[in-house]
């Protein structure tokens, strides 16, 4: 079975690019699939408590010859801050490949919806549909998003 095929079966999988993959939490072994899909960088949204989350992530990936970037994101309080951190390391690191998960997908697929709408301009429509493919967004997400998208819009404002 190829790399790929293995991809599939990690928890809410959803491809975003040829760079960009999110999931929910994998396990030890995904990891391994991962890496031979030629994933360079793994961003975790999660918590160390969320329930399926693997105490030993970091040395898990690190030992696999990949970065680790950790952003534990609070469920009931996604912060500007947050995404602001996620958004400097997509960009610092945009020419790896990347792979993006938290405990469910709900996180990241917010985050990835603010990351393509912002900083690669993709209209609401586009963006909207992946994220739709995991969830849509309970009303603190909802108004994490609206607010994230106010701030950003008023800043190019600002700018221009």
């Amino acid at each position: 079975m190829s790399a790929k095929n293995h991809l599939a079966e990690i928890y809410n999988f959803l491809q975003i690019s040829d760079t960009i993959a999110t999931s929910g939490q994998p396990t030890a072994e995904q990891f391994a699939a991962i890496k031979a899909a030629g994933y360079q960088l793994i961003v975790n949204l999660a918590l160390p408590t969320s329930s399926n989350a693997l105490s030993n992530e970091q040395e898990i990936i690190e030992s696999q010859g990949m970065q680790y970037v950790d952003i534990p994101v609070e469920w009931e309080n996604p912060t500007l801050e947050d995404v602001i951190k996620f958004f400097s390391v997509m960009e610092t690191n945009s020419d790896k490949k990347i792979f993006v998960h938290c405990a469910a997908n709900m996180r990241v697929s917010a985050f990835m919806y603010l990351f393509r709408r912002i900083h690669q301009g993709l209209n609401d429509a586009t963006a909207e549909q992946d994220l739709h493919k995991i969830w849509v967004p309970n009303e603190v997400w909802q108004k994490f998003i609206q607010e994230a998208l106010n701030t950003y819009q008023q800043k190019s404002e600002k700018l221009t």
